[in-house]
Parts: C-alpha cells; sequence; structure tokens
C-alpha cells in the first residue's frame, strides 16, 4: 500500500492550498518542504492579492500574517534625473474584504501551510525531493512517488503535484516542460530597508496599516526590465526585476542596479538612513502563457511558478494569487481523480479544464502579449525618457517666450528621440490588443 494518496512537493502557497483542498476531502497527503519551514526559501517583490482565499478560508484577513493593506499603488517612469509618476489611492481598499496586501513570505506561507496540517496533511519539513519514483524502477514506469535526501525516505503515492518553483526539476522529469528558453525569465532581486514604522508612515502619507506598492521602468540601466518599492510596518522592500539573458551580457551586478535606483532622487529621500536587513534573489517565470508546459501527465499535476503561472504583465505583477488559484484547482481535480480511480493524464484533464474556467488561464490568454510588450527596447529605454520630457516642457516657463503648446510639444520630443511615427503607432496598436 501507499503511503499518501499524494504527495504536493513544496509547501509555497500552491503546494499548501491543493494539500488544504486534499485533506478537507479526507484524504492522505503528504506536503514536503525542502527549507526548515514553509516560506523560509521565498521571496516576492509584490502584493499578495486575497480574493482567491475568500472560499478558502473565509474572513482570512482576519487572521492572515498581514503586514499592511495596500491602500496606494502608484507607476513611476524614470530616467537618470527625472521622475513621472501616476498615483492612486482608495479608502476603498482600506477595508474588508481588502484589495492587496504585502506580507513576509515566511508568515504567510508558514500560516497556510498551517491551515492544510490543521485539515489533516501531514508536513515534512528540510527534505528535498530528488526524484520521481517509477513502479520497477523502470524509465517508463508509473509514477508512484518521490525520492527524498533523507535515508530510506522514498514517499509512495499514486499521484505527485509538483508545486516545486520555476525551476521544476520534477516537472523536467516527468517531460512535461519542453526546451527552456532563458529570454523567459527574469531575475528578482530584493532588499529590505528597515525604517521607524513612525517614518514610514510620514514618508509616504499612510497611517494606520494603510500601505503603498510603487511598480517603476526606466531604472534598470538599460537591461529589459523594472523596479518595485513597497511598504510593510517598519520595513520597505526595494528591488529590481532583470531579463536573464540581458542580464548576463553586460557588467553590472544587480545590487549595483538597485543601489543606483535607490540613489535616484525620487526614491532617495524615502529610504534616507534605512539600514538593510535582508538580500535575496529568485527566478521569475515572464513569459505567462507562452511558457506553460503541460498541466497533467500520468500520476503528475504541476501548479504555481512550477507551470509558469504567474503573471508578469506590466502594471500587473502578481503570483500569489495564481499560486494559490492553481493549487485550488489542482487539488479539486487530483480528489475527483482519486475518487474514480483514474490518476492518468485523461483523468486528472479536469485540472486545466478548472484552469481555463476561472481568472487563472482566462488572464493569462487575456494578457499574453502584454510582457513582450513591456520588455520591448522602446517601452524600455525610450518612452520613460519622452514622457518625462513631455511633462517637463509642460510646466517650464520660459517667459517671455509663450507657451509652446501640447502638440509641438509632443512632436519635438518624439522627433528628438529618434522614433518614427510608425513605430509609435505599432507600439500603441500592440498595447491596447495586449492590455485590451
Amino acid at each position: 500500500m501507499p503511503d499518501f494518496d499524494v504527495i504536493v512537493v513544496g509547501a509555497g502557497p500552491a503546494g499548501s492550498s491543493a494539500a488544504l483542498v486534499l485533506a478537507r476531502a479526507g484524504r492522505k497527503v503528504c506536503l514536503v518542504e525542502r527549507g526548515p519551514f514553509p516560506g523560509s526559501k521565498n521571496m516576492y517583490g509584490g502584493v499578495v492579492y486575497g480574493r482567491i482565499l475568500d472560499t478558502l478560508i473565509p474572513g482570512w484577513w482576519e487572521e492572515a500574517p498581514i503586514q499592511r493593506w495596500v491602500t496606494r499603488r502608484a507607476t513611476m517612469l524614470m530616467t537618470d534625473t527625472q521622475a513621472l509618476t501616476v498615483d492612486y489611492r482608495t479608502d476603498a481598499w482600506a477595508g474588508p474584504p481588502y484589495n492587496g496586501a504585502t506580507a513576509y513570505r515566511p508568515d504567510f506561507d508558514s500560516w497556510l501551510a498551517g491551515k492544510a496540517v490543521d485539515a489533516g496533511a501531514t508536513l515534512v519539513c528540510e527534505t528535498v525531493a530528488k526524484g520521481l519514483l517509477r513502479e520497477g524502477d523502470r524509465p517508463d514506469g508509473a509514477i508512484v512517488g518521490v525520492r527524498t535526501d533523507r535515508p530510506d525516505g522514498d514517499l509512495t503515492a499514486p499521484l505527485v503535484i509538483a508545486c516545486d518553483g520555476v525551476n521544476s526539476f520534477l516537472a523536467k522529469e516527468a517531460g512535461l516542460y519542453g526546451e527552456v528558453d532563458p529570454a523567459n525569465y527574469t531575475v528578482g532581486v530584493k532588499e529590505t530597508v528597515a525604517l521607524p514604522r513612525e517614518t514610514i508612515e510620514q514618508r509616504f502619507n499612510v497611517r494606520d496599516r494603510d500601505g503603498v506598492d510603487f511598480e517603476i521602468l526606466g531604472c534598470t540601466q538599460g537591461i529589459p526590465g523594472g523596479g518595485f518599492l513597497y511598504t510593510n510596518l517598519d520595513t520597505v522592500a526595494v528591488g529590481v526585476v532583470l531579463k536573464v539573458p540581458s542580464l548576463a551580457a553586460q557588467s553590472l551586478r544587480p545590487e549595483e542596479i538597485i543601489a543606483r535606483m535607490k540613489a535616484h532622487s525620487a526614491i532617495a529621500p524615502l529610504l534616507e538612513g534605512g539600514e538593510v536587513k535582508e538580500y535575496s534573489a529568485h527566478l521569475i517565470p515572464e513569459a505567462g502563457y507562452d511558457m506553460i508546459p503541460e498541466l497533467a501527465g500520468d500520476g503528475m499535476l504541476v501548479a504555481g511558478d512550477a507551470a509558469a503561472l504567474c503573471l508578469a504583465a506590466g502594471i500587473w505583477l502578481e503570483g500569489v494569487n495564481f499560486a494559490i488559484g492553481s493549487g485550488i484547482a489542482a487539488g479539486e481535480a487530483a480528489t475527483e481523480a482519486l475518487t474514480r480511480g483514474d490518476v492518468s493524464a485523461a483523468g486528472l484533464a479536469g485540472y486545466r479544464a478548472r484552469l481555463d474556467a476561472n481568472f487563472v488561464m482566462k488572464d493569462h490568454k487575456k494578457l499574453r502579449r502584454a510582457a513582450h510588450v513591456i520588455m520591448g527596447e522602446r517601452n524600455q529605454l525610450h518612452y520613460p525618457q519622452i514622457a518625462c520630457n513631455i511633462v517637463e516642457d509642460m510646466f517650464r516657463v520660459e517667459n517671455p517666450d509663450p507657451k509652446p503648446g501640447l502638440r509641438r510639444i509632443v512632436q519635438r520630443e518624439v522627433k528628438r528621440s529618434g522614433l518614427r511615427v510608425r513605430d509609435l503607432m505599432r507600439d500603441a496598436r500592440d498595447g491596447m490588443r495586449s492590455f485590451g
């Protein structure tokens, strides 16, 4: 007899959500985590969007370990000496059911994994799943569990759910990934800067548990990517996301790029006097829908970052909610397949059907081209400069010369940039198609 009905590898949001659904359904599930506790090795540079938790854990906001509720979103276009910011805030996001929140992943992931354990899942930490167990030890044998780095630590089950991160060795071993293209990945690098709580609230113009999320374009020294900055209770997270091949092709290190962004006149006053408490980095699946692998195989499902289900589409930078959504769908599909006694790829087809029917795949399809548009050369190198120059010219007073008028300013800046009108029209068209 197998040890478990299902083995879930990775106790991040995807894995814990899948384990929670399975445990509530009465299934014997093992949640395997390589770190000393869930979230200990997880890093992210963004916001937790919790709507997907409403049905899984009703009233989750009353107990989840949240740092701040994001009531202010800002998008900044930056050059070496300029910054143009679209800043939005709303009181509607300051109360239940809330829109987004900042959190420390070790706290949040441990809390969510604890829910799975409370429901009956077995959590095994400090254990690395080194590979798949197959029936008869044959390469073509049915998957019957995972091999771990513990002595006599093989775990058996008729079904494995791989939630083992962006570079999923289990999904690759199962043959669910094709050729890996480095251009589909970015590396996210983050510093956590400590500041007194009252200082953060004064500088970012918030109070109580309200928080701020900044997304920044034009801060990556010519490398395709972007920056971010968001507030916790007594720390500020600041970092960059960088295209892997472009980063490898030049001499700047990620910490140098962050240092230059922190020194910018629009950012430096916000972080002045802060002490760096943490530096971390991780790989991000940036290409969205175009890099999603096969999601189900015989005896195997893939969810979360392991399935490239991370939305990196300009102003929409989301990951935790897609991990939870895919984890829930995986848990439901696994429960259904086990009940029917069919864990073949065909028997697990309900997983893809669930993803197609909810926001996970619909949003990825809708914004399929957005990442490619945002990472384009003109969006990265030219448009922040053009936009900042246009605004600077609009507000510059050059008496006794009269104001030139907006049309003339725009024409002048476009001409100065060296771009052709047809390039602008094509980018506008692609942008409408990508974000429409």
